[in-house]
């Protein structure tokens, strides 16, 4: 039975079993994103602007979608390494083909990206590439006093045309949604995923407008006035509400960072390793809580329509976190301590990795790192991202192998 405190080592094992294709894939998927960001920054000007501007959220799409596509595909070239895959063959259980397993995980996939806010970070590269692609013509708009549109791809879309090509996404999801509850497998998983991404990312304008307009109303009414100054007379009043508060501030974040991002990253690796749950009664399987659960499964169709619109955005969020701590537990509590402490550690030392590469380089002229900077973080990148899916890797193979030598599924669902 394999030791949790191994992880380190099995992690390194699964990196020295499958170094090539690992960096081919995230090889791959960078110069893809990149393809499409720079897509994206030359598409977006000149005339028809509106449909133009529908072309970028499209690519911003296909990003989303690339990076989904590597990540499963990094974390699929490892299965061969895994114990827990060898048991499942011996038992005679089939090799799942790549194509089939992104076709299942996607939609999930998606749903978990969007949830956590991953797409972020996307956005903000096509930003960031759009600015530095087109500076020239920003400086020169600045220069002789014109309004400038660079930068503004993703937010300067019609509220109206968002709005319309929301209605069409929506349309799309929900079909290729139901395709996929029929049990069908012609890509209708990744249609459904794909169409999930478009569906927040059209729509995103039109939210924004119908939010600001709405907000600008409840602005002047009585009672949202009456809770602001409630709110700031608490703050004044209350005892160590500004200690409290400031301290939750600065800790939340560097806990979703340590605690609840490995853990929605080792959600995906169980996806694709087919150990996955979203279902609220495999978090409370065998505890009391079990019962609330048959109850209200077992209430009336409203009251379970109004339960999950309200707690729908938590459940999202947090019901297949809940279920893979619940499963690497299964495999031993110290487990999920080594799975944080290395994926603090791989981040950490990338970072004073890539400063002491660049102290080691030591230009101390500016323009250098326009052409040395990239290669660097590259590097830094392509290290940090193999570590890491190794690292889910070995989390779930040392979680599913103990919990097999103990005669229990690492999965209840």
């Amino acid at each position: 039975m394999p030791s949790p405190y191994s992880l380190p080592l099995h992690t390194l094992r699964l990196v020295g079993r499958c170094a090539l294709p690992l960096i081919l894939w995230f090889a791959a998927g960078e110069l893809v994103r990149f393809v499409l960001m720079y897509g994206a920054t030359e598409v977006a000007y000149g005339d028809f602007r509106q449909l133009r501007l529908v072309a970028v959220m499209t690519l911003l799409t296909f990003v989303v979608m690339s990076a989904v596509t590597v990540t499963a595909g990094m974390l699929y070239c490892l299965r061969n390494a895994l114990w827990e895959m060898r048991a499942r063959a011996d038992e005679g259980v089939p090799d799942e083909r790549f194509f089939r397993t992104l076709d299942r995980v996607a939609p999930a996939f998606a749903v978990l990206y969007l949830a956590w806010g991953f797409h972020t970070e996307d956005a903000r590269d096509i930003y960031q590439m759009d600015l530095f692609h087109n500076f020239q013509e920003m400086t020169d708009a600045s220069w002789f006093g014109e309004e400038s549109q660079v930068g503004r791809g993703l937010i300067d879309l019609d509220w109206r045309v968002s709005l319309g090509a929301m209605v069409v996404m929506f349309g799309l999801k929900t079909l290729f949604a139901k395709l996929v509850e029929q049990g069908k497998t012609r890509f209708y998983g990744f249609a459904a995923a794909f169409s999930e991404f478009a569906f927040m990312f059209y729509g995103l304008n039109a939210t924004v407008a119908i939010a600001d307009a709405r907000s600008e109303w409840m602005e002047h009414r009585t009672v949202v006035a009456g809770s602001k100054e409630v709110w700031s007379e608490a703050q004044k009043n209350v005892p160590l509400w500004d200690g409290i508060t400031s301290t939750f501030s600065e800790l939340w974040p560097l806990f979703l960072d340590a605690v609840a991002v490995p853990l929605a990253w080792l959600t995906v690796a169980m996806l694709v390793y087919g150990a996955f749950s979203d279902e609220t009664r495999t978090l409370f399987k065998g505890t009391r809580l079990e019962r609330g659960v048959d109850r209200l499964e077992s209430s009336h169709d409203l009251t379970q329509r109004s339960f999950d619109q309200v707690t729908v955005g938590f459940r999202e969020r947090w019901v297949p976190l809940a279920n893979s701590l619940r499963m690497v537990f299964n495999g031993g509590a110290p487990l999920f301590g080594m799975l944080c402490l290395c994926y603090v550690a791989i981040s950490v030392a990338a970072q004073y990795g890539d400063r002491g590469l660049r102290a080691l380089i030591g230009s101390r002229a500016e323009w250098t790192w326009a052409f040395a900077g990239p290669p660097i973080g590259f590097l830094r990148e392509m290290i940090t991202t193999v570590l890491t899916m190794a690292l889910l890797a070995a989390t779930f193979d040392i979680a599913a192998t103990r919990a097999r030598a103990k005669g229990e599924r690492l999965s209840d669902a």
